[in-house]
């Protein structure tokens, strides 16, 4: 067997289970080189199908290696490896096992070339992210995980049945581009939504992320739902419903991140916003917007695990997560003050930073095909997006008034990952030239002309002004934000108690009814049975065996006519 034989997840999911049963420094070695050597995998395989596998008269792909396949488990494995850095002082070996697995299904997703082996590591996914949250071992986590579960479960039962159904009607598992014209197209098309946060579906991310542990909410918040945007990608691109879902995604998001008092659900919410820009960009479907998608998702990953550091960093040192309870960090802790900025400004397309020459490929995209009203919007959300993630975020944790906490930086492993990303943030804006060679498709995008700059630049001033104006606004108190998921963590089981209490309420009604009738009637034939007997033969127990004869003897009477 040739290394080309091996899938490159199976590295990661079969070195999961070398962590347990190995000495604490031989586990850190193991972090950090597994995902090195996947990502060496991955790039000496050329482009092509391979690892097929015959089933039941189908051909099962599990390695399909092109640019975007390529592009996804490029920055799969470089999350990997950082946030293994990040979470080398995790002490839950569990946690450690379950994100190996969850990485190495994500990969596997990702290079699967039909639907059945990306179903599988679809599920995969769902249960070891599931894992994750529930590896902090609290009551909390617990509860959160199996909604968790719940909802991917469902997804993923509505995923099956859509490719079954596609199976049926095309006779071939090939994943590839479709239409959502059919029942089994638009089942997957709802499968990969749920996976991608698009609501009313959406709360499982803010409700589970901010619940995991320091480090477990930054393996989270790479795989999920970016995996659902390479599979759409590959799935969908073009498909219109998609920018309207997208356009909602992204508003969704802020307006639930701006009423946040958690800085980790903020971040989560931010999560769906950014999901949302992509969405939008896969609607639209050109190869610009494509291009932009695919650069969007890598750039995403690196900043928002950014920011999830040094929330995790804050998290760790303090022990606190909301906005309340926090402010004046930066005397203390410089170094995570700023690679959060630095997080901050990437996610909110700050010149010179990686997220303005990914995010703004979407934009420019919509203004190419004339959809002025999406374009507008686009930008609309990019102030959005500033207020509640470039200025909010940062503001309240580091700045503010002075909470009085002087807690240090964090651990060296964990300033190392901060730095390391933060130095990809700004690398990859003043150079996007490394990136733009890995997207699908020819780049002919030059994001720094002076207009581009200058109205980025204008967007942002404006955005920062408008935040300091209405600070008062923006001011926390100790309040939490209802969304969908109370329909099905209050209403609905209020709901369904209720309504098992009426249904046993009349089952044993209609049980009391029938067992009084019965009662009524067996008496009733009791005493027709006595009297019958009675004319047989003076002696009761004689007379009712000649009544049960004659009549056994009649009934075998009729069966012999009848036939």
């Amino acid at each position: 067997m040739t290394m080309i034989d091996f899938p490159p997840g199976f590295i990661l999911l079969f070195g999961a289970f070398l962590l347990p049963v190995v000495g604490r420094n031989v586990r850190s070695i193991l972090i950090l080189a597994l995902p090195l050597v996947t990502l060496g995998l991955i790039w000496s395989l050329p482009n092509g199908s391979f690892v097929t596998l015959s089933m039941f008269d189908y051909q099962l792909v599990f390695v399909r290696s092109d640019p975007l396949s390529r592009l996804f488990t490029t920055i799969f494995s470089i999350m990997t490896f950082a946030g293994g850095l990040y979470a080398l002082n995790q002490k839950s070996v569990l946690e450690l096992v379950a994100v190996f697995v969850y990485a190495g299904s994500a990969i596997g997703a990702v290079l699967s070339g039909d639907l059945i082996s990306l179903f599988i590591f679809w599920e995969i996914m769902a249960l070891a992210s599931t894992v994750v949250v529930l590896s902090v071992g609290s009551n909390l986590s617990y509860q959160v995980s199996m909604r968790y579960l719940l909802v991917h479960m469902f997804g993923g039962t509505i995923l099956l049945v859509g490719v079954l159904a596609h199976i049926l009607d095309s006779g071939s598992t090939a994943f590839t581009a479709m239409e959502p014209n059919s029942f089994g197209s638009i089942l997957i098309l709802v499968g990969f939504l749920i996976n991608a946060a698009a609501p009313p579906l959406s709360a499982w991310l803010s409700d589970a992320y901010p619940e995991a542990s320091y480090s477990g909410t930054v393996f989270l918040s790479a795989f999920t739902t970016k995996t659902a945007v390479y599979v759409l990608l590959r799935g969908f691109p073009g498909a219109e419903i998609l920018i309207f879902i997208g356009i909602f995604m992204i508003f969704y998001g802020i307006i639930y991140a701006l009423l946040e008092n958690d800085i980790r659900r903020i971040l989560a919410y931010s999560i769906v916003n950014q999901v949302g820009f992509m969405v939008t960009g896969i609607g639209i479907g050109t190869e610009m917007a494509l291009n932009g998608v695919a650069a969007h998702a890598f750039t995403h990953i690196i900043y928002k695990a950014l920011l999830l550091m040094s929330a995790g960093a804050v998290l760790y040192m303090t022990g606190k997560r909301k906005c309340t309870d926090l402010g004046g960090l930066f005397q203390s802790m410089p170094l995570t003050t700023v690679c959060g900025i630095v997080g901050a400004l990437s996610i909110s397309s700050f010149p010179l930073t990686s997220g303005f020459i990914s995010k703004s490929m979407i934009s420019q995209a919509a203004a190419d095909e004339t959809l002025i009203v999406t374009w507008f919007l686009l930008m609309a959300a990019s102030a959005g997006v500033y207020l509640h993630a470039g200025i909010k975020f940062p503001w309240f944790v580091f700045f503010q008034k002075d909470s009085g906490l002087r807690p240090p930086d964090p651990p060296w492993n964990m300033k190392l990952a901060m730095i390391f990303f933060a130095g990809l943030c700004i690398g990859i804006g003043i150079w996007p030239e490394f990136l733009y060679a890995m997207l699908p498709y020819p780049v002919a995008y030059q994001p720094y002309t002076v207009p581009h700059v200058v109205n980025m630049l204008q967007l942002l001033l404006f955005s920062g002004f408008a935040f300091f104006l209405m600070l008062p606004l923006m001011q926390r108190t100790l309040t939490i934000t209802l969304d969908f998921d109370w329909f099905y963590r209050r209403a609905l089981p209020t709901v369904l108690q209720n309504m098992f209490t009426i249904i046993w309420q009349v089952d044993r009604r209609l049980r009391q009814e029938v067992k009084l009738r019965l009662t009524l009637c067996l008496t009733y034939i009791a005493a027709k049975n006595n009297r019958l007997s009675n004319l047989l033969s003076r002696n009761y127990p004689s007379g009712s065996m000649a009544m049960w004869v004659a009549v056994v003897l009649a009934t075998y009477l009729f069966f012999s006519f009848v036939q």
